[in-house]
């Protein structure tokens, strides 16, 4: 790789556990760590033919022994896991030590895109919980809401919203994560072309634009409620300094984390709040570079009036007639949205006017697709969502009629099914096919389908 710019390794000198050496070493070797993170309620093991070791600080984690071809694996267009950075995955250790899981939360991902930390904070909350996963950028808001269609989760709205936006939800969110942009020097070892992007002005740019992110949106976090700030950066300027501001401009308190000294974690303590945060330098964990910081709002939280808000849920009728499709239903409400049913879990339904009226909604729980007078013609958001019943009709694909279905090529099969039909391989669904007397139709989205030729290696 790109040998790392000599201004760059000055700042990291004075860090917290640096050692300048295996630093270095590591950055220089060709060895390059894939992870992946496994969808709780989709997948158990997968890829056993590469000796899956498990990530300490992450219960769905693993490392794999080679990286795979993800393109050419239907379990990935099928949502059963996310490739997701090792280092990046102890969000999860940070959330379970600072909030109550076991109740019912109002998150937000502020800085959401391309979906690795959504997904993971969806998986470990109670399943009555709202997520917002937001992105500022339209295009990179629009990848989000892919990767949460293959997620499936009925509890997850995603948003495209400047973060100042979100201070007219003031005092609304229990939990808030801000994976902030920042300078990116904890990726180089995975992204060595922006080695030669990196400067010290970009870092100081970088710190005064998470300290803008960070003021406009903490009105909307409640007293009480916890903050988790993480960069994938090694700057002082923009972790410890970031920290520092923090306490000192805003009613927050630092929380510390009960760290295994076995993972190598590294704490660093600010020298004015003695305020904790993480780092994981790539020398020492089996990750990328990365910190991370909690933080608890002050003061108490007050008893907010429920307003009622009025949905427009589907009449009794026609609810009726989407039953069959899901289980779990009683959980559920239908909404019709432009001639089209929405499924959203009952216990956040009565929040989507009130986001509806404060933000710009990209995608809010699962589409079910549109009903005519005759059937539901199902979307493919219902196909991979953890609601859809068990029971519907399906067919389990081979690897390469699997693959060829999911580059939305004509299917040859000989099927004694009629209809709406699932597409399955390994037992999990990718996508709905329409079965007709002479002929199959894939209804695989054109806009996900694989583009690249050829099978696995």
């Amino acid at each position: 790789m790109s040998s790392l710019p000599s201004a760059f390794m000055d700042t990291l000198d004075q860090l917290p556990g640096f050692n300048k050496e295996s630093f270095l070493e590591v950055h220089n070797s060709a060895e390059r760590i894939t992870s992946i993170r496994l969808h709780p309620q989709k997948a158990t093991a997968l890829f056993p033919e590469l000796a899956p070791t498990p990530v300490p600080w992450n219960r769905h984690g693993y490392y794999l022994s080679a990286r795979p071809s993800f393109t050419f694996d239907p379990y990935f267009h099928a949502g059963a896991y996310y490739v997701q950075e090792a280092s990046s995955m102890f969000l999860e250790e940070a959330l379970r030590q600072t909030t109550d899981l076991s109740q019912p939360l109002k998150a937000l991902d502020l800085c959401a895109a391309p979906g690795g930390k959504s997904t993971l904070i969806q998986a470990v909350l109670h399943p009555d919980s709202l997520l917002i996963a937001n992105d500022v950028i339209k295009s990179r808001a629009g990848l989000l809401a892919d990767n949460i269609t293959k997620w499936g989760a009925d509890n997850v709205v995603v948003t495209n919203n400047d973060p100042r936006d979100f201070a007219r939800l003031e005092g609304f969110f229990d939990v808030m994560v801000v994976d902030a942009p920042c300078s990116g020097s904890g990726l180089f070892r995975r992204d060595p072309e922006a080695v030669e992007e990196w400067s010290q002005e970009n870092v100081i740019l970088c710190s005064q634009r998470q300290q803008r992110i960070l003021a406009d949106v903490l009105p909307a976090l409640k007293p009480s409620g916890v903050l988790i700030y993480s960069t994938c950066s090694y700057a002082k300027e923009e972790d410890e300094d970031i920290m520092e501001w923090l306490l000192e401009n805003f009613e927050l308190e630092n929380i510390p984390l009960s760290i295994d000294p076995a993972w190598n974690i590294i704490t660093s303590v600010t020298d004015q709040y003695k305020a904790h945060g993480y780092r994981f330098y790539p020398d020492q964990v089996k990750g990328e570079g990365f910190f991370i910081a909690c933080f608890r709002k002050k003061g108490e939280e007050g008893i907010t009036k429920k307003v009622r808000q009025q949905i427009a849920t589907l009449p009794a009728k026609e609810t009726a007639r989407l039953l069959p499709w899901l289980r779990d239903a009683a959980n559920l409400t239908f909404v019709d949205h432009k001639g089209e049913v929405i499924i959203l879990r009952s216990s956040i339904a009565t929040e989507l006017p009130v986001l509806q009226k404060k933000l710009y909604l990209r995608k809010a729980g699962v589409k079910a697709g549109q009903l005519t007078q005759k059937e539901l013609i199902p979307d493919h958001q219902l196909a991979l969502s953890t609601c859809i019943s068990a029971g519907l009709p399906a067919v389990e694909l081979p690897l390469e009629h699997a693959l060829r279905y999911l580059r939305k090529e004509d299917l040859q099969l000989d099927l004694s099914l009629k209809g709406w039909t699932l597409m399955r391989y390994g037992g999990m669904n990718l996508g709905w096919a329409k079965v007709l007397p002479n002929r199959i139709n894939n209804y695989y989205p054109k806009e996900m389908r694989i583009l690249k030729a050829g099978m696995p290696e």
